[in-house]
Parts: C-alpha cells; sequence; structure tokens
C-alpha cells in the first residue's frame, strides 16, 4: 500500500498528465540538456517510477560509478518520500529497489546491441523486465543500427526505455540527428530559464513542441508544476 502511494505522488504523474499519459510500453524516449540542468535526475526520476509499480528496471550507466547511480536513486526516493508519512522508510527503499539492475558500459570502443545483448540474457536469466534507463548517450560515438537495435528490443518486449544524452541548443534537431529522430517516440529538453530549470516536450508521438507548464524543483530537482 505504500509503494502505491509513492507511487501516486511520483513527479511522473504529473508528467503522464501533461502528456496524455508520456510513452507507452514499447517506445523509446529522449532526455536532453546542457551538462549539470537535471537531466539524469529525470531519467532516475523514470525509473524509480517503474520501481514503484513493483517492475523490473535496468539502468545503464556509462560512467562506470555505480555508486553515483545508488545515490540519485536514495535521493529521488528520499524526496518523493517526504510527501507521504511513512514509517520505516529504509525498509520500504529495500524493498523497492530490490528489483533494479545496474549495469555499467564504457562507450569507448562499443555499440549499443551490447546492451541489447545482455537486456536478452537478463529476460533468458528469468529476469522480466519493464523499464530500462541509459545515462550518457553520446551520438557522436552511437550509430543508426544502434538505436534501431534498442528500439526494436523495446518494441519487441513492450518495454518503456529512456536515454539521455548532452545538448546544447533547444530545437528537436539540436537534441537528436535528424535520421534518428524517428526511432524517439518523445523527446524532452531541460532549458535554464530565469525562473529555473523548463521542462520543453520537444516531440511526443506525432506532435511537435507540446506545451506542458512543467519545470524542475530548484531545490530536489523532482518535477512539478511551473
Amino acid at each position: 500500500m505504500e509503494k502505491q502511494d509513492l507511487y501516486e505522488k511520483s513527479p511522473v504523474r504529473l508528467f503522464d498528465s501533461a502528456t496524455e499519459g508520456g510513452l507507452k510500453a514499447g517506445e523509446l524516449g529522449l532526455v536532453t540538456s546542457k551538462k549539470g540542468l537535471g537531466k539524469t535526475s529525470v531519467l532516475v526520476q523514470f525509473g524509480m517510477d517503474t520501481l514503484l509499480q513493483d517492475k523490473q528496471l535496468v539502468h545503464v550507466s556509462f560512467d562506470l560509478h555505480s555508486s553515483n547511480v545508488i545515490s540519485w536513486y536514495d535521493g529521488i526516493f528520499a524526496e518523493i518520500a517526504k510527501k507521504k508519512n511513512i514509517g520505516n522508510t529504509a525498509e520500504l527503499k529495500g524493498d523497492v529497489v530490490a528489483k533494479r539492475t545496474i549495469l555499467n558500459f564504457s562507450l569507448d570502443n562499443f555499440n549499443l546491441s551490447k546492451v541489447v545483448n545482455t537486456l536478452n540474457a537478463l529476460k533468458a536469466g528469468g529476469i522480466a523486465v519493464s523499464g530500462v534507463v541509459m545515462d550518457g548517450i553520446d551520438f557522436s560515438k552511437v550509430t543508426e543500427g544502434d538505436i534501431n537495435s534498442v528500439a526494436q528490443y523495446a518494441a519487441a518486449e513492450k518495454v518503456t526505455i529512456w536515454v539521455a544524452a548532452t545538448a546544447e541548443g533547444e530545437k528537436l534537431s539540436d537534441s537528436v540527428p535528424a535520421n534518428l529522430e524517428k526511432y524517439f517516440g518523445g523527446v524532452i529538453h531541460l532549458s535554464q530559464k530565469p525562473e529555473g530549470v523548463t521542462v520543453n516536450v520537444l516531440k511526443l508521438h506525432d506532435k511537435k513542441d507540446v506545451a506542458v507548464n512543467l519545470k524542475l524543483d530548484t531545490k530536489t530537482l523532482l518535477i512539478t508544476k511551473a
């Protein structure tokens, strides 16, 4: 019951409400921003949302530091838990993250097909993955074949996948190369504005520049209403 309460308080409920349900199972989404604006936080919020549904999540990291990933989830869980009067948060957090698998890869001499192979191996081992998040994608080091392999895996396994990449500009063409846009069901870009970091939905299915009126909380970096 407590897990369900936290799910209902998840910042992703705001995103889903603003986007008529957000991404669907089997779709690939992208979060971009300049460095340091909060894309990892948004990615982890999507990941935590999967865990709060008592589903298996795989977090793919390319910085090779699992401790950093764990710290992000601890922080996001703590901030969401503050919204509810929960007794033993440590025990509940342990139950929530028990279905999280962290995979570390290096982008040097690497292709995303290796990630897909590992995800398929997890399935063969009995882990029914429902959500995947990948932090630190570098579009200069991945091919269309790489992205296609991830999109095909998502569609075939009905898995929702969010990836994050650094982007300087605020247009859709700045966030994702033109030849790769078709693979993404949703593209979010975070922008620094005088009023804070705004959440801009550059693409959602067949719509472009969707108005959502969302931002990141200045202290917690949780998705909130603007």
